[in-house]
């Protein structure tokens, strides 16, 4: 009889999944790959959708590079039977339980069904999303955000308008903007609230990266070509339109973050993609339990959480960009493997990934303090007609009133007093908006299940199994 192999369940097939998912089955464990995208990748390389026939933005060579690696090492393992990928596949919860853990997952685009698999570890890869912040008229069609606006140019998809304007703050907004441009799109400007001298005064720590620097300045490179003017310490502060957007009020702002009198102008557009930086995602995190810090799920030098048999990497630990998740899950994945398989932990087994890490930790503080974030006292220019949940259709003026009015003091009493956060994204989606209008701090609370999930489904019974060959081998409730 042949000696059963640990399973590790790695969720998240990003840069982090991916490079976790390489590393720990070339060392004896077999993973299952969990990822709610129908093709790995995650955001960073995501590709055209299949059957549009469109070759969408092209990559700079150093990432195809490690794109192509990456696929044909999985596809390696894929074939060998080490490493199952489930697609389609939306993880909702993920319990401990004596000996490992089960993972529940949704199916497939309708999400009515749900699986759920025995595993022995967890290797959380769930990445971030876009913190969303409110002004008047951005509920108008055709504003996006600025990772929605890249998603659909990168499948190749629609876009929601012809001329474009990309604003908000943050280095995802260079890429957004290029490749806008790639896919057709007239991007008139680069709306960006940070100040060049916030970029000089770090400028030994860029000469540390020359692949990044590099990687910033083709996209300048790119943006010039394509004359989309770069607006440096400018902020959007409305957005018009009747039946969707048609122009956007962009303003010069003063040293505290408000619009400069008399610097308004005015840029026509049909589509306005507005980001303002990334949160990790920490909804599984949290449920089962792991400690949390400023910037993320908190990990040791193996990225190992304070949950026994859990590991995380990539953003979901702190937002630093693709090739730091490389580095993370490359770590995770190698940790994993051998705590699992019973060897002693070396950390000379990924030793140049950690040197990696460390530089490029150092490089995405640096510069997350350059480009410094949203204008401090961008709640002021939110009126009190303005959304800020559109799932319960709640106004700036209700929150202003349940904490001026009503005494509410935290996020908790502003949502009960406004159901601020009830909606369908339980508050994922509008928590930082609600917070800044309500002056109050966001207070990460512990969401189970971590997306909505049908009443049937809870009510369904599974019988949870440890796979014992990797093609989808699960139970599945009705």
């Amino acid at each position: 009889m042949t000696e059963r192999r640990p399973v590790l369940a790695v969720i998240g097939a990003g840069p982090a999944g991916l490079a976790a998912s390489l590393a720990a089955a070339s060392r004896g464990v077999r993973v299952v790959l969990v990822d709610s995208a129908p093709a790995v990748g995650g955001q960073f390389y995501r590709q055209p959708s299949p059957g549009l026939g469109a070759g969408g933005p092209q990559m700079l060579p150093h990432q195809r590079r490690t794109w192509d690696r990456l696929r044909a090492g999985l596809d390696a393992h894929l074939a060998a039977g080490r490493v199952s990928h489930m697609s389609d596949r939306h993880v909702w919860c993920v319990e401990r339980e004596s000996g490992g853990f089960v993972v529940h997952a949704l199916l497939g685009p309708e999400q009515e069904r749900s699986a759920a698999f025995r595993v022995d570890a967890v290797l959380l890869a769930t990445g971030g999303y876009e913190k969303v912040l409110p002004f008047p008229g951005w509920t108008l069609p055709g504003v996006v955000t600025a990772g929605g606006a890249q998603a659909l140019a990168k499948s190749g998809l629609s876009l929601p308008g012809r001329t474009a304007v990309v604003a908000g703050s943050g280095p995802l907004l260079l890429p957004v903007a290029t490749g806008l441009a790639a896919a057709g799109a007239r991007v008139v400007a680069l709306v960006e609230t940070a100040t060049p001298a916030g970029f000089a005064r770090q400028a030994r720590t860029w000469a540390t990266a020359p692949v990044r620097l590099a990687e910033g300045a083709a996209y300048t490179a790119r943006l010039l070509r394509h004359r989309t003017a770069v607006m440096f310490r400018h902020m959007v502060v409305a957005a018009h339109g009747g039946e969707r957007v048609e122009s956007v009020t962009v303003a010069a702002s003063d040293a505290d973050g408000l619009p400069a009198p008399g610097s308004e102008r005015r840029l026509d557009c049909d589509m306005l993609a507005v980001g303002h930086g990334l949160l990790p995602h920490t909804d599984l995190a949290e449920g089962l339990g792991c400690r949390l810090d400023a910037t993320g799920v908190r990990v040791d030098d193996e990225q190992r959480t304070d949950v026994p048999g859990v590991w995380a990497a990539g953003e979901v630990t702190g937002i630093g960009g693709a090739p730091l998740s490389l580095a993370e899950g490359h770590i995770a994945g190698r940790s994993a493997a051998a705590r699992l398989t019973g060897t002693t932990p070396d950390p000379r087994d990924w030793a140049p990934a950690a040197r990696s890490r460390t530089r490029l930790r150092t490089f995405f503080a640096a510069l997350e303090h350059a480009y410094g974030g949203p204008p401090a006292r961008w709640p002021e220019q939110v009126t009190d007609d303005t959304l800020v949940c559109r799932c319960e259709e709640v106004t700036a003026g209700a929150v202003r009133e349940a904490v001026g009015t009503l005494g509410a003091g935290d996020l908790r009493t502003v949502k009960l007093l406004t159901r601020a956060g009830m909606g369908w994204c339980q508050g994922r989606m509008c928590e930082p908006g609600v917070a800044g209008v309500a002056g109050c701090p966001p207070t990460p609370a512990r969401r189970l299940p971590a997306r909505p999930v049908p009443l049937g489904v809870l009510a369904a019974p599974t019988d949870p199994t440890l796979p014992g060959d990797l093609n989808f081998p699960y139970s599945e409730g009705t």
